[in-house]
């Protein structure tokens, strides 16, 4: 059974081997958000994973150490973590300035290479390092990584900068609902306004268009008005049969203060009674009902992997650009009882894993 401590730190004691220099590498690590946020604990999870398994961390220790400080150093490495939170600090003047501080920090911290989590910052600090003599691997890209423009091309990056990306399972995860719900025929989209979310909502769109999704898309919800999102999904709930739920880490208050992404689960899944589908296991985690999950672990390991090859010598430019395989076909067990669809999908052979309880509702319970 899955719950939410697969997110907390998990090792292997096998399968590695010492690292030795006389000067240990210094890694520089920015994240697009925040740690509290549940992607980040996974794509987290990952880059100790690979850390671990290549030496590079010799003990539990080190990790937790790394995870509270967001800073280690030992004779194998330098590690520092830096934080963007830009899905609360979202405007261009706050990310901005969030970009300004850190960079001051990266010329004093002088790293051997940058490893950048997700969008925001592959996109800035990636236009920053472009054509410099420091390598940068990036994870968790949404879509098509070539539109920052630091890439020749997927196969061959050509520069000092490559990584991994989100294929996104979007389509497996609309089809995975009418798999377990056949009787659903139309679903709206549920997002926040983020450059995360609009590339997947624009995909989404594209999808029904084409005829490649098994049911219809009746409408998309897509700002960052707190209560715009609220209402609009309460007036949706009375004609959609389901609904797919993206990103909703950047909604704010009628103050234009940012509202807490559990807090706005909480209210979803306490006031709809819909199924809804995602993309992402930690959405399930929240507790969102359905995903073929689009695994952060692969992410941040796989990005962390690229990255320890170029310190032993290899060129970024030479190493192509990839997504991880699929994660698992994921539902989540409170929510289905919610829905009162447990005993209807629960001897279905597709699903793969199982969450068994809700993390926004044991937040904020009603």
């Amino acid at each position: 059974m899955h719950n939410i401590k697969r997110f907390f730190i998990f090792f292997i004691f096998t399968c590695c081997h010492s690292v030795y220099a006389a000067t240990p590498p210094k890694i520089a690590v920015i994240s697009s958000y925040h740690p509290e946020f549940l992607w980040t604990s996974e794509t987290h999870e990952g880059v100790l994973k690979a850390l671990y398994k290549h030496g590079y961390f010799t003990s539990k220790e080190d990790a937790e150490t790394y995870t509270r400080e967001d800073y280690l150093k030992t004779k194998n490495l330098e590690i520092k973590k830096w934080w963007m939170d830009s899905k609360r600090k979202n405007t261009l003047p706050e990310i901005q300035r969030e970009v300004t501080r850190i960079i001051k920090d990266l010329n004093d911290f002088k790293p051997n290479i940058v490893l950048t989590g997700d969008d925001n910052a592959t996109n800035y600090f990636g236009n920053y390092y472009i054509d410099s003599g420091t390598p940068l691997v990036f994870w968790g890209v949404n879509g098509n990584p070539m539109k920052y423009g630091l890439l020749d091309s997927l196969s061959k990056p050509g520069r000092n900068i490559t990584g991994v990306y989100q294929a996104d399972y979007i389509k497996e995860s609309v089809i995975f609902l009418t798999n377990l719900l056949p009787n659903i025929k139309s679903i709206t989209i549920l997002s926040d306004d983020s450059v995360s979310s609009r590339a997947k909502v624009k995909k989404l769109h594209r999808l029904g268009e084409s005829g490649e999704l098994p049911i219809e898309i009746v409408g998309s919800i897509v700002t960052n008005k707190k209560d715009e999102w609220q209402n609009r999904a309460l007036e949706a709930a009375q004609y959609t049969d389901a609904f797919f739920v993206m990103n909703h880490n950047t909604l704010k208050d009628s103050n234009d203060k940012a509202v807490d992404n559990m807090e706005i689960g909480a209210w979803y899944l306490h006031n709809i009674a819909k199924p809804e589908v995602s993309y992402e296991e930690h959405f399930i985690v929240e507790g969102m009902f359905a995903a073929v999950s689009d695994s952060g672990v692969k992410q941040g390991f796989q990005a962390t992997e690229l990255a320890i090859r170029i310190l032993k010598g290899e060129k970024p430019g030479g190493m192509a650009v990839t997504a991880p395989k699929r994660g698992d076909y994921v539902v989540n067990k409170e929510r289905a009882r919610m829905l009162g669809v447990y005993e209807k999908i629960k001897s279905n052979l597709q699903i793969e894993d199982w969450i068994d309880e809700s993390l926004a509702l044991k937040q904020h319970p009603q």
